[in-house]
């Protein structure tokens, strides 16, 4: 992808029910460190990843999720009128009012111009900033104020306790081209395109299983996006994600499903998240990485 969307972090993780993973399985694991240290690293990753969702502008931050049309619009926590139309976004500030886009103040009638898909540009309106986007060929304003109670009372995703066993060594499959991929989201009717460059390849629960992979945040780099047995019981019904680092050389890729995480759309109603392809939905519980969030579903 990139796909945006796909999260950010917290400040305090809670590591509530450390479900025991331990089944027969004809998995393929890589080699990882001793076991403390292991759990210690996953540890502070989760610290950090919960950190960047919690920051004073991340995801629980946003207020609401507001869709422009060509009609002028106003909206609770951000100032003017809103709209969009060949030109792009168009914001008309009341007398007195002023965003600070780019570092430059302005006033009046602010061109933001067309928005890229999956792009984005930050307006700063005293301590909010206020997310000018295009999701799925709609333009939004999403408003972020580090005040939301959501953010506010967040103490920690809920996640299994880290465990080598998922740990998977796979490969990778690139296509002959990639592939257009069209995906549903969070909010009923959009539709998400990415290109799939390939596929990975792995033995969970002596089953050989593949998901359709979408490209990274960096250079070679993959992200899965994927459901299993656990989903809508222990974690987030939607989806979940996985970054999986550059195939080696050979095609080798590793899967550590420990760092399976929520999208945004499992915290907040405000997110347009996507949902896997068809064919990303595992047959086997995947009883690793973070569980539904507190107040989002049956598991708390």
């Amino acid at each position: 992808m990139s796909v945006h969307d796909i999260p950010g972090t917290r400040a305090s993780v809670d590591h509530d029910d450390p479900t025991d993973t331990s089944t027969d399985t004809d998995t393929d694991t890589a080699g990882v460190p001793d076991a403390e240290a292991f759990a210690a690293e996953w540890r502070e990753w989760h610290r950090d990843k919960d950190a960047r969702l919690a920051s004073e502008h991340g995801f629980l931050a946003v207020t609401g999720l507001h869709w422009l049309s060509a009609e002028p619009q106003s909206f609770p926590g951000v100032p003017g009128s809103w709209s969009t139309g060949p030109e792009g976004v168009v914001v008309e500030l009341d007398e007195g009012a002023e965003l600070v886009v780019d570092g430059a103040v302005v006033r009046g009638r602010h061109l933001f111009g067309v928005v890229p898909e999956r792009g984005g540009v930050d307006a700063v309106w005293g301590d909010t900033v206020i997310e000018v986007a295009k999701r799925g060929g709609h333009d939004v304003v999403r408003p972020r104020h580090p005040g939301h109670p959501l953010r506010v009372a967040f103490t920690g995703t809920p996640a299994y306790a880290p465990d080598p066993r998922w740990v998977v060594t796979g490969r990778y499959e690139a296509f002959d081209e990639p592939r257009p991929t069209t995906v549903g989201a969070a909010v009923e009717g959009l539709r998400h395109v990415y290109d799939a460059p390939g596929r990975v390849v792995f033995r969970l629960d002596g089953r050989e299983l593949s998901l359709t992979a979408f490209n990274g945040q960096t250079p070679g780099s993959l992200t899965v996006l994927f459901t299993d047995e656990t989903s809508g019981v222990t974690t987030y019904a939607a989806n979940r994600g996985l970054a999986v680092a550059a195939p080696g050389p050979d095609g080798t890729v590793v899967l550590d499903f420990n760092r399976a995480t929520n999208l945004p759309c499992a915290y907040t109603d405000f997110a347009t998240c996507p949902l896997p392809p068809a064919e990303n939905r595992l047959p086997v519980a995947v009883e690793a990485g973070e569980r539904i969030p507190h107040g989002r579903g049956p598991v708390s």
